[in-house]
């Protein structure tokens, strides 16, 4: 799919508009006492600033695998942001799997709130990435 530079930046504002409020559900779950929930959203606003990050750039994410390599690949790898939050991302999706399809896995709160900065600070500095532009 080809893009033109103002779909991109329209894509790419949407996708952080959508990581953002994603991320504003983490408390409102975790104060309801909705773990599972809470790392669903949790994944899903790092996924959704990844994805900004890759469409930013030009590549293609049609999967969440896929987003993961490219992460890794072109920004990870490269250095252009910590190996934490390579981890950080793989780490959520393993969460998140097992909390929605283990029915006898439930997120501790501990695993929750070990993440939730980092990922607000993964969120922040690929909103910095793709509006340094």
């Amino acid at each position: 799919m080809s893009l033109t530079n103002e779909e991109r930046k329209t894509l790419v504002a949407l996708e952080m508009k959508k990581a953002r409020e994603t991320y504003e559900d983490i408390g409102i779950l975790i104060a309801a006492n909705r773990l599972n929930g809470a790392a669903n959203r949790m994944y899903y606003a790092v996924f959704h600033a990844v994805c900004a990050l890759l469409i930013n750039d030009g590549h293609q994410v049609n999967t969440h695998k896929g987003s993961h390599a490219l992460f890794s690949q072109h920004y990870i790898k490269t250095g252009i942001l910590p190996r934490e939050y390579g981890q950080l991302y793989n780490q959520l999706q393993t969460m998140r799997e097992e909390s929605d399809y283990n029915c006898a896995y439930d997120v501790e709160i501990d695993e929750l709130q070990q993440r939730i900065d980092p990922a607000r600070r993964l969120i922040d500095d690929i909103d910095k990435l793709v509006n340094k532009q």
